[in-house]
């Protein structure tokens, strides 16, 4: 398996304690600084009001299987968990798109580390991802 980074994140959070528990906690402005290979591949994103951002929590702990979540006192396994310390640490972001310029997506509603290298995006369709259903009991 082989990621390529295609971007970089640029946001005011530079060391643990900065960051949001949850990006969308936060109004914050990020810049996506997509690679200039991958420009191309943007397009029009900027019809897209939200953009799922996958990262790779390049400071997370990969040895972690158990996790506390904020406001609880018992470990949770960690897939149970939206912990950012996990075997392979896939950031998930759902991002407001603020602006976008040359190669560069600014963004609000990331909880990303300056310098976090960005592996995908992805327009966000409240038809296909909004499940109203859905039963949320993990943390």
């Amino acid at each position: 398996m082989e990621l390529i980074p295609i971007g970089i994140i640029r946001s005011p959070y530079h060391k643990p304690g900065q960051a949001p528990r949850q990006g969308r906690l936060s109004s914050e402005v990020s810049r996506i600084e997509v690679r200039a290979e991958f420009l191309p591949g943007v397009g029009d994103l900027g019809r897209s009001s939200h953009i799922f951002v996958l990262y790779w929590l390049d400071k997370a702990d990969r040895t972690m299987l158990f996790a506390v979540p904020p406001g609880t006192l018992e470990p949770r396994p960690v897939f149970c968990t939206r912990s950012p310390h996990r075997p392979n640490p896939i950031g998930l972001g759902i991002a407001r798109v603020e602006e976008i310029a040359a190669n560069v997506i600014k963004v609000t509603g990331l909880d990303a580390f300056d310098g976090t290298p960005v592996i995908d995006i992805k327009p966000y369709s409240r038809d296909i991802d909004c499940i109203p259903d859905a039963k949320n009991e993990i943390s």
